[in-house]
Formats: C-alpha cells, structure tokens, sequence
C-alpha cells in the first residue's frame, strides 16, 4: 500500500517523559512508548497508567500519534490483564498498539476492534506473504524486518494492502527479531519476553566480538526511502537519553523535510550521539560485510563531549471565545485553530451590585495554571452583557471544564466483556523429528523412526532423505524472490507422496496449503498461549511445537509438542558467520564459543544463513510419561550429532534412560529440567 501522505511519518522513541517532550519538540510525526508491562524494553523507565494518559494528551496537543508497545510473548494467565489493558490504550486515546504475539493480537481485536494493531517487527515479517497474513490478522501496518534489502521494501510495500514501516536508525539486533532465545535459554531473560541481556554484545572466540553489529544508519538513503511508498520511518532508542532522541529525530526530521540524503557534517553528529564504531547501511544495500561493531571508549568519549540538556513540557498557544448573556449559560469555547471545544456553564445572573467587567474576566479567563495550554487575555473574544453577573467559583468551573474538555483524549470503549478463553483441545499425541542434515536418515534403521508421526528433513535436502522423512522443513527465512524456487519444490514433494511441512513463519502456511501438505508450526512461531495456538489453527495449523520458553504448567494449558532433545537453535543470523570467525571450509564444524569456554555450534542455513545452536542439550526423554499424562507430545531436534549418537537417542526413548546413562564422559546439562518441573500450583 502507497502510504497517503508526501513524507513517511517520523517515529521516534521515548522511554520517559523528558524523552518524549525530546521527540515533539525535535518534530517527530509520531512517538512510541512501553507501558509497565508487555513492552520489548522491560528494563527502560516506561510509562505508568497515568503518565501513559499524560502522554497521549501532550502528544495529540501537538499533532503527534502516540504508539504503545504491547509486543511481547504473553502467557495465558495474563490475557485477561492484557485484554484490560488494551481496552484501556484505547479509551485514553493511544493511536495504536505495536503488537507479535499471535494470541494477544486475537484477543485485542475481539476486546477492542476499533483499536489499531501495528505488527512489531518480533513477528518477523521479512516477504510480501507474510505482510499480507498479518493484514488479515487485522493489522492495519506492518513493521518490515531489519533485515530487508531496499528492493524488497520496495516490492512488499507495492504489494502490502496495508501500510508499512522501516526501521531507520539504531541498534540493530544479530538475529532476525523474534527469532531469538539466546538470553531466555543460556542467561534466563527472555528477550522475546522484553528482558533481553544481550549475549551478542559479549566477547566469543577469544575476545573477539562477531555477533556485535554496528547501529543502522540510513541517513544517505532518505530519498530513496521517501520514494519507496512506506508509510513509517522508525527511530531505535527506547534505552537511550532524552537528548539522543532530540538530536537524532531533528536531523532526520531536517532531511525529510527537505527531501536529501545527510551531508558529511549530519553523518558525523549522528556519529557523536552515539556510534559503535560507525554505522552500516549493509542490509539494506545487500552488502553484509563489514557490519561489526563495539562502542569504543573513543565513542563514549564523544559522546560525553556533547552538552547536557533537559527538556520539560511545551504549552500550545490557543485561544477562546467566551459568551455571558443574563438569563443563559455562560459557555467558553477554546481553538487551537483547527480543533474547537465549548464548555457550558452555570446561567448567568443580573448584577445587583457588582457586574462583571471585561478586562478582569479576560484575566480570568486567561488562568489555565497547570494545564498543557497557553492562554493570553487578548486572544479571547468575549461576548458579555451590562449588569451581568456569575460567581467567581462559577467562572473558574468554566475555565476549567473548557481546559479539561479542550485536553481530553478519551474515547468511549464499548461495552465488550472479554471472550471466555477457548477450550484447549487435546489433539492426538504427535511426535516428530526434525533432521538438519538430511543425509543422517540413510543411516538410520528405518525402525528407528517408525514411533514419529512426522520425520522433517531440509526442504532442499537430497531427494533420497524424503525416502524416510515424511516431512519438509521450511527455511526459516523467505524473501519475495525464494518463493518461486520453494513452491516448486513443494510441489515436487508434494508429488513423492511428502506429507508435511514444519513451518516457522506466518508466510508459509499459505504456501503448505497449496499443495495440500499439512503445516506443522515450529518453535519460531513462538506458541505461548492457547489463543496463538488457536490462531494458527483458523488458519489451518493443528499441530505445534510450543515455545522453548515454557514451563511444564503453561504448555499443558495450551496442548502440543514440547522439545524432548536437541541443541535448540539460538539465533538465525542473515550474514554467514562460519565464514567470518573461522573459513568456507569449517561449514558445519565451526562454534562460538564464550568467555566460560562453552561452546555454541554453527551451522549453515538456507542459503547462507547461520544458526547459532545452544550449548546444552535439551534433554526430558526420561520424563516421557510425565510428559505424555499431561497431554503433550515430543519433538526432537538432530542438528550435529554424529548417526551413532542419534541411534543411541532413539533408543533411549522406549527405555525412557536417564541422560546420564545416554552421554558418558562430558554430560549435558538438563536445561530446561528447572523450568519443566512440574508446579505445585493448579493450573489456572
């Protein structure tokens, strides 16, 4: 969708008040900000209820939109505070929820449907598909993957029936967002969950830093963006200072307005702000080199070098008309020039001895105190009668009214009373495994597998592997110009009698159905809640594997697939990390490893793509009937196990072995164990 207006929107950041006051004064068409729950950035100030609404009316009083981020994985046994809480943005007047979990976009669109929903960039919206079942969910925007080229940007917007947003400067994550569990499995906070610790900005491999990546920066590519149709171009910086925010929202601010890319000078004071050494434009150039990036202390010191400022609240001139006829109700009326409220007061009396005069009910009049607006006694229009008369307290009521009315943001919420969840239903038990070399089921007995509803092997692996495998893996990550390449070869699936597909993004259930193959969501589709889970389902999903980041109570609430075994991938990287921190030649062998010596293995995803695998396996095989009492299934995940490894795994299942009698020598740890404990505490 081409965007309605000349120039994309501006948005800029605001992690508390003064940063907020920052982006308005620094002309930014639109804010974003985090409430105290369900934001992305747990660790910025964020905003209470209050100041939530505070925020809403400073920003409307200026012309700006207000977006609240409600973008993070939600639990079931917190949709019904999610659900108030969305009811809540919207009667205070918020213009829009930036939202990823599937569930909680459900839900607030059957709570509120006349509130907007932006789809965050956590939804990992990277082709034209993918934009369009986001629309269909009811988003009226969508926010593209960092990760986009500019000819993609162009293509998906052309093609999107809704408006799209790009991210323009700031950090940049290392995985492809939402697609991260780096900090939840190795550090224990969750970064899908808003707690993120940021491991790629951790040495590895001997105090190097190759998961670090330098800010984005696409100041040289203004008239290209502006001429690519997206309706917003989005600052990064809910963590960063009030005075980062003014200072980057007013060049950007400068160079839309005059419709050129910056010059050297705007370059370097985008740099003293705050640089890691530089920017990069690599992703949306297609070059993927040369994007690492530390904050040096040369950068700090820059930084430091640049004047403190503060910024405080900015009243908006305005001004009224007021009427005093005896024997009517005083009314006032207030404009800012293109908005208009009128107030209605008490009735106006005749005097008996002391009839109101014009010069000090002007100044009266003019007394807005501690209310956003300016008000001068001769920028009022009074209207009033000889021999009239009102009290004091009367005209104060007045005043007051017409300020409060001229400020107030709220809408009415319709009375709708939040949907009684859905029932989970218990789908039949669905075991599978997932195969990252298709080459390991030639090895494998075919006995072996016969217990797996679905065995996935690589959608490109040998056709030979689909000689077992009754199920096709779908690259996590499809551009626009993959899809032919990929309908093809479902087709041809498809056509050797392959079954399903495990498929981890929005955009490819609308590709599996096609051919008639059975989509299976993976892990990447991040199934917190039984609402996602009933979400995929209307869209033709029945079965998942839940999030790697549950608890055994919240999976039993929702019903699935939890993994059993394997080195759960981390991270998805778009640049080929084998290729820089070891060799072309190492694909398949190389690692990360940390600075307590635990080592992260990486292997090659379609086409050049890394996974960064965890450094301990998941293993619960000998909690098998625990798992299966509470009506769950298991999923495995082979990625670099030699075949001999993988035979010992499968037989461990029908022993049901403790993990210490399957790994001897070096033991894996049993992550996952402390969060799959079964809780004392009932399921609500």
């Amino acid at each position: 969708m081409i965007r309605n207006s000349k120039l994309p929107e501006l948005l800029a950041p605001a992690g508390d008040m003064e940063a907020l006051y920052a982006a308005v004064l620094a002309g930014a068409d639109a804010v974003y900000v985090g409430g105290r729950r369900f934001g992305a950035r747990a660790f910025a100030k964020n905003f209470d209820g209050d100041e939530l609404e505070y925020a809403v009316r400073y920003c409307h009083l200026h012309g700006v939109k207000l977006y609240v981020t409600v973008n993070t994985l939600v639990f079931d046994r917190e949709m019904n505070e999610l659900s108030d809480y969305a009811a809540y943005l919207y009667e205070i007047g918020v213009d829009a929820v930036i939202a990823a979990d599937l569930g909680a976009i459900r839900e607030m669109r059957s709570r509120v449907p006349e509130l907007e929903i932006h789809a965050s960039t956590q939804m990992s919206v990277h082709n034209t598909e993918g934009a369009c079942a986001a629309a269909r969910l009811g988003c009226s925007r969508v926010v593209l993957a960092r990760e986009l080229s500019n000819e993609s940007i162009c293509e998906i917007t052309r093609k999107c029936p809704v408006e799209t947003e790009v991210f323009l400067h700031g950090a940049l994550c290392v995985c492809h967002s939402g697609q991260c569990l780096f900090s939840s499995l190795v550090g224990g906070r969750s970064g899908n969950r808003g707690e993120c610790a940021q491991p790629c900005r951790l040495p590895y491999n001997g105090g190097k830093y190759p998961l670090s990546l330098s800010d984005l920066s696409l100041a040289d590519h203004v008239r290209e963006l502006i001429e690519s149709g997206t309706a917003s171009l989005k600052i990064e910086g809910r963590m960063k200072s009030a005075g980062y925010v003014y200072s980057v929202t007013r060049i950007y601010r400068r160079l839309l307005d005059e419709g050129r890319n910056a010059t050297l000078a705007e370059r370097d004071e985008l740099a003293r702000v705050f640089s890691r050494g530089g920017f990069t434009d690599g992703y949306f150039i297609g070059k993927l080199s040369g994007m690492l990036g530390v904050r040096s202390e040369d950068d700090k010191s820059r930084t430091r070098s640049l004047a403190e400022r503060t910024f405080t609240a900015q009243k908006i001139k305005v001004r009224a008309s007021a009427s005093f006829k005896i024997g009517a109700a005083a009314t006032m009326s207030i404009t800012d020039g293109t908005r208009v409220v009128t107030a209605t007061g008490d009735v106006v009396e005749r005097a008996i001895s002391a009839p109101l005069r014009e010069a000090p009910l002007k100044e009266r009049l003019a007394k807005m105190g501690n209310t956003l607006l300016s008000l001068q006694a001769d920028d009022i229009e009074l209207e009033l009668d000889e021999g009239a008369n009102l009290s004091v307290g009367a005209i104060n009521a007045l005043r007051r009214a017409a300020a409060e009315k001229f400020e107030s943001q709220r809408r009415n919420v319709a009375s709708i009373e939040r949907e009684v969840a859905p029932r989970v239903k218990k789908t039949q038990p669905f075991k599978s495994a997932l195969f990252m070399d298709g080459d390991m089921l030639s090895e494998l007995a075919p006995e072996l597998l016969s217990g797996f509803d679905a065995v996935f092997a690589p959608l490109f692996a040998a056709d030979c592997a689909f000689e077992l495998a009754n199920g096709a893996y779908l690259p996590p990550i499809l551009l626009d110009s993959d899809f032919p390449r990929v309908k093809k070869r479902l087709d041809e699936l498809s056509k050797m009698g392959v079954m399903y597909t495990l498929v981890g993004n929005l955009s490819q259930i609308g590709l599996s159905l096609e051919q008639q193959m059975i989509p299976v969501a993976d892990i990447r589709m991040n199934v917190t809640n039984a609402l996602t889970k009933e979400a995929l389902r209307e869209l033709g999903v029945e079965h998942a594997v839940l999030s790697a980041e549950l608890d055994l109570p919240k999976a039993r609430d929702i019903g699935g697939a939890v993994t059993a075994y394997g080195r759960i991938p981390l991270m998805i990287t778009e640049r080929c990390f084998t290729k820089e921190v070891a060799s072309c030649e190492e694909c398949g062998k190389a690692a990360l490893r940390d600075r307590r010596g635990k080592s992260f293995p990486l292997i090659r995803e379609f086409e050049h793509r890394t996974l960064v695998l965890n450094s301990e396996i998941t293993y619960v095989l000998d909690r098998a009937n625990e798992l299966y009492k509470n009506g769950l299934s298991m999923h495995f995940i082979f990625t670099v196990e030699k075949a001999a490894e993988v035979r010992m795994v499968l037989s461990a299942l029908g022993r049901r072995d403790p993990i210490e009698q399957v790994f001897r020598g070096e033991k894996p740890r049993r992550l996952g164990m402390r969060s799959m404990e079964i809780s004392k505490e009932k399921s609500k």
